[in-house]
């Protein structure tokens, strides 16, 4: 039976600033999603920020500030539990709308995107769960160092889009850049979670052969 571990605050814990902070702890479960490049046009992304914006306001934190992301860790925690459930399920609803051209609801893309997610479980991470929406990926991995999420993210991305871009004739950026992490905090956090992918695709409306499913017996 493999043996989960989950963030603790005690332990190091190694913050890599790219266009979004993201957090790694060795050994640590990991809720990974990242997202193709047309997934979210730009006027739905403007309403989505505009609407974070307005709620930052109405608690007293300036949006454009550096900080921002500070001040709402300030907030009492029923305020931060509110943005976060408000904001993240807005964010996923988004991607669960199908927007772009929704490339990897073709099995044969899809496909291409499983393999890269299992071709190195138990070697340089444990995948447990994972899903290949139309548009986007969700996953559950354990990383043994703190810089290999980030890395490990890289490299599929990098791989796949190419894979990709030949069986399509296409060039060019396939993938966003950033993704959303974030570090499994109990055993209830990593069972919403799980459930979250397993359910995916029912709650997109998806057809068979849209979508792929995995997860690891536990």
């Amino acid at each position: 039976m493999t043996e989960l571990h989950f963030f603790d605050p005690r332990e190091p814990t190694a913050i890599v600033e790219r266009k979004l902070p993201h957090w790694s702890q060795a050994g640590v479960v990991c809720f990974i999603t990242f997202r193709t490049h047309d997934s979210m046009p730009a006027d739905v992304l403007k309403r989505w920020r505009d609407e974070r914006s307005r709620w930052l306001v109405r608690h007293g934190i300036a949006p454009r500030s550096s900080n921002w992301r500070e001040k709402l860790l300030q907030l009492e925690p029923a305020l931060q539990a509110e943005f976060y459930r408000h904001f993240s399920q807005r964010w996923h609803d988004e991607l669960d709308a199908g927007h772009g051209a929704c490339l990897l609801a073709n099995p044969q893309l899809g496909g291409v995107v499983e393999e890269s997610l299992l071709k190195f479980d138990n070697d340089r991470y444990e995948m447990l769960d994972f899903v290949v929406m139309p548009n986007h990926v969700h996953l559950l991995a354990t990383f043994a160092q703190e810089d290999a999420m980030l890395e490990q993210c890289d490299s599929w991305k990098h791989f796949t889009a190419w894979q990709i871009n030949q069986q399509c004739g296409t060039s060019g950026r396939f993938w966003q850049q950033d993704g959303f992490d974030h570090l499994v905090r109990s055993a209830d956090q990593f069972e919403h979670f799980r459930r979250y992918i397993a359910e995916n695709p029912a709650k997109a409306r998806l057809q068979s052969g849209q979508w792929t499913h995995y997860s690891k017996p536990l």
